[in-house]
């Protein structure tokens, strides 16, 4: 399959899917409280006033009922509001003044949203209290999700592999009986792993599914291995469980035989659905002025040293300082000693706080790079910087 399944990945049979095998439904639980605060202070659950600070747009809370919490089975999309809330200020007197005739202005928008990315349909919703006599609020959020490219799938013998490649049923192969495996498992996962039950679970699932009734694979207990593959010959096939098969693009009789038959896949939690992520623009931390990282916080992609190491490669120059001067700062340095230099405000002048010269030179550097200059100086440790003529 030109590669698709390399390094474990298993090749999957479309029309197989669309029959069913392997959907899921996927489910997670969002909560949230009416908290009371000092100075009598609460939440407020309900759909947020034009007025309240914060206030997002009327389309995101369309999906909210008159009691400002979303109906059971309404569909909802990334970032829809589940529950309207407003709460207090944060600091007790940022209102601007008396905390009693606070205004609806004064208010902060704080409703529960659907995650970044996520989708589905509202499964539950429950209203309850908490041990301190709050209002709680609990949704299911269920999603239903069909086996796509990345998606993990796993044996009963820890034979764990992603989908590489999903292949029309007339492309799959087929046996003499014009049966076209669900799954395709590369050869390379067995020997070095040498998972042996696997082969036996497919040989006894196949004497099972022939005489029609299970075949015992208790551990030390099971049938046993030789009976199963006397069983086998007696049924018409090969002791070894393995068929003649046929090419589904050409039609020619492939030059090995393969072993074929019924085994238990499971699907796992690591779905691609749920960590493909990607950005253009968006936050970035305070600290170091670089991109946030992490889906959740509409992060960016990390380029390490060997990302570095490919631009370079490439000769992308232009792209490599780019990138690595996207939090590009502004800094003085002192002409005379080599010292960063300081704006004093209050004077309008620049300076030297070393040697109080001041004739500067303006230069970008990565903001990291002046966090490391500081770094070193609450070590004590002093750097002097050289400047070159820019040609």
């Amino acid at each position: 399959f030109d590669g698709y399944n390399i390094e474990d990945a298993v090749i999957m049979n479309k029309a197989s899917i669309e029959r069913g095998i392997g959907r899921s439904t996927y489910a997670r639980t969002y909560k949230t409280e009416a908290q009371r605060f000092w100075g009598g202070q609460k939440d407020e659950i309900g759909t947020p006033d034009k007025d309240v600070r914060g206030y997002r747009s009327e389309e995101d809370y369309a999906h909210l009922d008159q009691d400002g919490i979303v109906n059971p089975e309404t569909e909802v999309e990334s970032d829809d509001v589940l529950v309207g809330k407003t709460s207090p200020p944060k600091f007790l007197g940022s209102g601007g003044g008396d905390e009693v005739k606070m205004g609806l202005a004064d208010r902060r928008e704080t409703s529960l949203t659907v995650r970044h990315g996520e989708e589905g349909k509202i499964d539950q919703v429950m209203v309850s209290e908490t041990s301190e006599g709050d209002k709680l609020i609990k949704l299911k959020l269920r999603n239903y999700r069909i086996p796509e490219l990345g998606d993990k799938f796993a044996t009963r013998h820890g034979q764990k592999g992603t989908v590489g490649m999903i292949v029309p049923e007339e492309n799959m192969p087929f046996t003499n009986q014009g049966i076209t495996p669900d799954m395709i498992l590369s050869t390379h996962a067995i020997p070095s792993r040498m998972t042996v039950s696997q082969l036996i679970e497919i040989i006894g699932g196949k004497v099972g599914a022939m005489r029609g009734e299970p075949v015992d694979g208790t551990a030390f207990h099971s049938e046993d291995k030789d009976e199963l593959r006397d069983q086998l010959e007696k049924l018409g096939f090969q002791r070894s469980g393995k068929e003649k098969m046929y090419n589904g693009v050409t039609g020619e009789e492939m030059e090995a035989e393969i072993l074929i038959g019924p085994g238990y896949y499971l699907k796992l939690d690591h779905q691609v659905g749920d960590k493909i992520h990607a950005r253009g623009r968006g936050p970035v931390t305070l600290l170091t002025k670089q991109p946030t990282e992490g889906r959740s916080q509409e992060g960016g992609l990390r380029l390490g040293e060997m990302e570095k190491d490919v631009f370079v490669g490439h000769g992308a120059s232009l792209l490599l300082k780019e990138r690595f001067g996207a939090d590009a700062t502004e800094i003085m340095i002192c002409e005379n000693c080599g010292e960063m230099g300081i704006h004093d405000k209050a004077e309008n002048r620049d300076y030297c706080p070393h040697c109080d010269a001041g004739d500067m030179d303006k230069t970008d550097v990565p903001h990291a790079f002046l966090l490391l200059m500081n770094e070193l100086k609450s070590m004590m440790i002093d750097t002097e910087l050289e400047l070159e003529e820019d040609n």
